[in-house]
């Protein structure tokens, strides 16, 4: 005896499980590249901020040097009493020479030194302190 064939069912959860799993793969491959993206950035943002590091290290090395080159040298200490802070020493002759304010055009005639109007005196600059 020979059983009858049943007819052929169509199966419509197959296609419905590959549309799911495919939509899966799809939601993991993009979540993976966004991984991978962010943690580049991540990765670019730490060598920006080690260099940033070593860039200030390097200026904080430079200025505990320059510190103690003015605790050890006195004559390091003056230098830097003239030049950055205009100091002078009791006696010392200062020569000011004033300063254009706006700077002339190239093919400018310049009045005589004559002509021009006289400079405002200043006052002096501060003295250093004597030697020891």
């Amino acid at each position: 005896m020979t059983r009858p064939e049943a007819p052929a069912r169509p199966d419509s959860f197959r296609p419905v499980v590959g549309v799911a799993v495919l939509l899966f793969l799809t939601v993991l491959t993009m979540a993976g590249l966004k991984g991978y993206h962010d943690l580049e950035a991540a990765r670019q943002r730490e060598r920006l901020l080690k260099r940033r590091i070593a860039a200030t290290q390097a200026e904080i090395d430079r200025l505990h040097n320059r510190i103690e080159r003015l605790h050890a040298d006195p004559g390091a200490l003056e230098r830097l009493a003239r030049e950055d802070m205009g100091l002078v020493r009791p006696g010392d002759v200062v020569i000011e020479l004033p300063q254009d304010p706006v700077p002339p055009r190239p093919g400018t005639i310049l009045p005589s030194p004559a002509l021009a109007a006289p400079v405002p005196a200043r006052s002096p600059a501060p003295a250093l302190p004597a030697p020891h």
